[in-house]
């Protein structure tokens, strides 16, 4: 879910335009899970650009307000969330914190770094959901430290089935600034796709791992 068509393709055109996402459907990418994807992500690259930072601060802002209203704190996932999740922080006056996928090894052996109390609020903050699974890491180590979540805001979501059951199972509700296929939408008005690389887009969006395969 996201707040407005017209702000979810203004994220696109964003993404696309500093190429934070590159479209291949005919030199298909290689993610860390071995899948072959015709598009690849990172979302970090939006902090290099001040408008375009501000914009998706000023989107997250008005996401948490309309659907979770005000937290105690916010909570950037690591890595990707943290400079955004701080950014959102900022702009409300909230405490932030971050959390890491696995507790150190070393030292104090924080998995959750900053000051959250058990019984406050949280909202979490992601750049990117895929099946949702590292997501709900941070949804877990929140919850076994006492703290409420309220939900998840993503900069942007691939739309994958797995990722809605695992976040339903989950019992977090998320929204994202943007989503896959308004980005493919996007990128068709602008030209970066053409209309035979969409049925490769499409047809990978359903079926991501057995894309190449059949």
């Amino acid at each position: 879910m996201y707040l407005s068509e017209e702000s979810a393709l203004k994220v696109a055109e964003f993404l696309l335009q500093i190429k934070a996402v590159v479209l291949k459907p005919n030199e298909p990418f290689t993610w860390a899970s071995g899948w072959k994807s015709p598009i690849y992500c990172d979302n970090r690259k939006t902090l290099s650009y001040p408008k375009i930072r501000n914009f998706i601060r000023q989107e997250f802002v008005k996401t948490i307000d309309q659907n979770f209203g005000r937290p105690d704190v916010i909570a950037g996932v690591a890595t990707g969330g943290i400079a955004q999740g701080a950014l959102v922080a900022q702009e409300l006056g909230l405490p932030f914190i971050y959390v890491r996928p696995e507790p150190k090894g070393h030292g104090l052996t924080n998995q959750i770094e900053g000051v959250v109390e058990a019984g406050q609020s949280v909202i979490v903050i992601e750049d990117l959901i895929s099946t949702g699974k590292s997501s709900l890491k941070a949804v877990d180590a929140l919850r076994n430290a006492g703290c409420t979540v309220k939900g998840m805001v993503a900069i942007f979501t691939y739309g994958f089935e797995l990722a809605e059951e695992n976040m339903k199972d989950a019992a977090c509700p998320y929204y994202t600034l943007s989503n896959y296929k308004t980005l493919i939408q996007q990128a068709l008005n602008s030209n970066s796709i053409t209309q035979s690389d969409l049925e490769a887009l499409e047809n990978w969006r359903k079926d991501p791992a057995n894309w190449l395969s059949k």
